[in-house]
């Protein structure tokens, strides 16, 4: 059994280099995989191991500077969600390029999930959907308005084109488990908006605290490890992931024309060129004869949010 945790905290770190090895060891030593990001806004990650090396992780990560009260979601999966271990630093550790934006300052009122309901059917409020437009695809809250974005950084410019749409409007928002509505609630206000609200903990914790007969989302949640998709109760879901794209497919999408397993599928066959579906199939040649070998590959993809 692997233990799963998808954490993150925005907290100041002054020399995030320094902290990258230490961690790094950590993980190491309790044969714990994943990627984790360090910035000087804070920490980001999903990461899967044994109970031991993942509690020694956290507790590590607890230990670092504003980092006690961290909380993380948790689940369970049979496989290995992650192939390697990776420890980065990065300028954000959720790129939005909003140099202003600050979720330690100040940021939206929290929902709980079992508040969530309520808020989202009132008629003065209007649901946004933060995530990727391959995420929205394949699952979403009921009446959200998805900005159709490939990248969170072009939330700030969806919504300056489209924010006389909301006008008087109350805004919720919500993300897989709670990072970018950190951002996009802070930017939010600082636009002016004077009543934003977000999903405490993301669709993640409320897939894992609502009742199924009680939900307002509707289809799965896309998730950044080896599991592709959840649903409720954070039961695994029919998704696999296409590797050359790194989209959400189901089963049925193998057997359409389109589909050629590490090379492209529906989505992605006419965004890329003989030259990369080439170097696409050796790398698919490579990854096999590494697992005849017993080995991982380094090509083998894992997930960043």
């Amino acid at each position: 059994m692997y233990y799963i945790a998808a954490l993150y905290q925005f907290t100041r770190f002054d020399d995030p280099a320094a902290l990258q090895g230490p961690l790094k060891a950590v993980c190491d030593a309790g044969d714990v995989k994943g990627s984790l990001l360090l910035a000087r806004e804070g920490i980001n990650g999903t990461i899967a191991g044994p109970r031991d090396g993942l509690d020694a992780v956290l507790a590590h990560i607890r230990s670092l500077p504003g980092c006690a009260g961290l909380e993380w979601k948790e689940a369970t999966a049979e496989k290995a969600p992650f192939p390697r271990m990776k420890v980065r630093l990065k300028k954000e550790i959720v790129t939005m390029g909003q140099p202003d934006v600050d979720p330690t300052a100040h940021v939206g009122n929290y929902v709980e999930p079992e508040e969530w309901n309520e808020l989202i059917r009132s008629p003065d409020v209007v649901t946004i959907d933060t995530r990727n437009d391959y995420e929205v695809a394949i699952g979403t809250f009921e009446g959200a308005v998805d900005p159709m974005t490939k990248s969170f950084r072009e939330f700030p410019q969806w919504w300056e084109e489209n924010k006389d749409r909301f006008h008087n409007k109350r805004v919720a928002m919500f993300c897989t488990g709670g990072i970018r509505c950190e951002k996009s609630t802070n930017f939010l206000l600082q636009q002016g908006v004077p009543e934003v609200y977000h999903l405490k903990g993301g669709i993640l914790r409320y897939l894992e605290e609502m009742p199924e007969e009680e939900s307002t989302w509707e289809g799965e949640c896309f998730v950044f490890d080896g599991r592709v998709s959840v649903g409720h109760g954070l039961k695994e879901g029919p998704h696999e992931l296409c590797h050359a794209c790194r989209r959400p497919i189901l089963p049925e999408d193998k057997g359409r024309p389109e589909y050629e397993a590490g090379v492209s599928c529906h989505q992605c066959v006419d965004e890329t060129t003989d030259a990369d579906k080439a170097r696409f199939r050796e790398r698919q040649k490579q990854m096999a004869l590494a697992r005849e070998r017993g080995e991982t590959h380094l090509g083998t993809l894992s997930l960043d949010e």
